[in-house]
């Protein structure tokens, strides 16, 4: 097959020679109910959307929701609806992709660059995943201390256990998997629900927070702190994930059955990204109502936004129901972390490892650093660690972004879904926002170490 057509036809080509369906165990594994109902046809696709929207609200997000939120009130909730924005329109490229060529991301790179190019990008995705664990492994710990006073230092080795959860979650069926997704992420939504309606923001402030203000782009420290929620917002490794999950269901391969797939699809991840962006939101305003409304705009670390928020509610529920929310996103992370590191080294490398090996190893990858830094420098140096892990984050995404527009944009391999002009132009606009900002956050972080 030519590297410069890897895909002669807009319906499913042959994978090629050797190469296996992504997520072989669980390709085409639920079915789609035919001539029904359209609400039972979308139910049907439910899941996939909330595995992908798990890593928009991340431990990794945190610190920087809280910090804009204690310095700059409810400014840049603006910033956080815009991340958002980018992100629905990311993932639904990402599905269709999925669904119209039967490839996930890493695939198609396999299949459209040289092994050269196809290496350096499995390394960049491999340290991306390393890093997204490294802030589920950091945030965990943290939640464990604050809740039940357990040393960092244990409570970084005691995440290493939930790799047992994951394999026998995966042994029940990837629905099990994705039904614990959305509990875990309710969990949250009802955690910071309570500890908004404790807080009692202001609406009105909150309202008109979601507006876009110049005075992001005129005050510096403000525009930092900007970068990094979009930084830490958009996930490249969320790309790779959900162009695989997409193909857990089996539908109709015409281009009826792939248009219908692509809507509801693209429903079921838009209805969970805005759920993560509720969660993403209600830690800004939680820190703008509670901190910044009292002058204390130097709060950061999602350490002493624990502390605090006790005494300035005045009820200890409402630190106990932002740590239940940290420990669950950290735990939320690592079920999707695993599924991407496996969909990654399978559709790069075409190897297939079993799926506790694989886990374990991203795991002692993740926690290693942790482990070491937590007995050199303490909790303080684990947060110092959380915000680098952003940073490898951001260095890897326009790798992922890139070749994701370049893949839906081109006919030869989308035909009739390749992207209409509208959608191509907006879809680089976003790379390219995304590029110079991570590349401006990357700098500016190098800068402040």
């Amino acid at each position: 097959m030519s590297k410069k057509n890897p895909f002669n036809t807009p319906s499913n080509e042959p994978l090629a020679a050797g190469m296996a369906p992504s997520l072989g165990d669980a390709h085409s594994s639920m079915k789609v109910p035919q001539n029904a109902a359209w609400w039972k046809k979308f139910l049907a696709f439910v899941g996939p959307g909330y595995l992908v929207a798990v890593g928009y609200m991340d431990p990794g997000n945190w610190a920087t929701d809280i910090a804009g939120g204690s310095q700059f009130g409810y400014t840049l909730l603006s910033v956080i609806l815009i991340s958002n924005l980018m992100a629905v329109v990311l993932q639904s490229l990402a599905g269709k992709l999925g669904i119209v060529t039967g490839r996930d991301l890493a695939q198609a790179c396999r299949e459209r660059f040289s092994m050269p190019v196809v290496m350096m990008l499995w390394i960049l995705c491999e340290l991306a995943i390393a890093a997204t664990d490294l802030a589920e492994v950091i945030g965990s710990a943290i939640a464990l201390k604050l809740l039940f006073n357990i040393p960092m230092l244990y409570g970084v080795i005691i995440t290493a256990v939930d790799v047992l959860v994951i394999l026998l979650l995966q042994n029940k069926g990837f629905r099990a998997l994705e039904s614990l997704v959305i509990v875990l992420m309710a969990t949250i939504a009802l955690c910071f629900g309570i500890d908004l309606f404790l807080a009692k923001p202001d609406m009105g402030g909150v309202m008109h927070g979601f507006v876009p203000s110049a005075e992001i782009l005129q005050n510096p420290a403000m525009l930092y702190i900007a970068i990094g929620i979009i930084g830490a917002t958009v996930m490249p490794h969320n790309l790779y994930l959900h162009s695989s999950i997409v193909q857990t269901r089996q539908i109709e391969q015409t281009p009826q059955g792939k248009k219908e797939a692509i809507r509801y699809t693209t429903m079921d991840s838009t209805i969970a990204l805005t759920l993560a962006l509720f969660i993403n939101a209600a830690i800004l305003i939680l820190s703008a109502a509670v901190f910044h409304s009292v002058g204390m705009t130097q709060v950061a670390e999602i350490t002493d936004a624990y502390h605090l928020l006790t005494p300035l509610l005045g009820t200890t529920i409402a630190s106990i129901l932002f740590g239940v929310a940290l420990l669950a996103s950290g735990q939320n992370s690592t079920l999707t972390g695993t599924l991407s590191g496996q969909i990654v080294m399978e559709g790069f490398l075409n190897i297939r490892i079993p799926a506790w090996l694989r886990r374990l190893v991203t795991r002692l990858i993740a926690i290693i650093p942790a482990v070491i830094v937590t007995a050199i420098a303490g909790e303080h140096g684990t947060e110092e660690l959380l915000i680098l892990s952003q940073v490898v984050l951001s260095l890897q995404l326009p790798f992922a972004v890139i070749p994701l527009v370049m893949f839906t944009s081109d006919k030869k391999s989308m035909g009739a879904f390749a992207n209409k002009p509208w959608l191509k132009i907006i879809s680089w606009i976003i790379a390219g926002v995304i590029v110079v900002l991570n590349v401006y956050l990357i700098i500016q972080t190098i800068l402040l170490f």
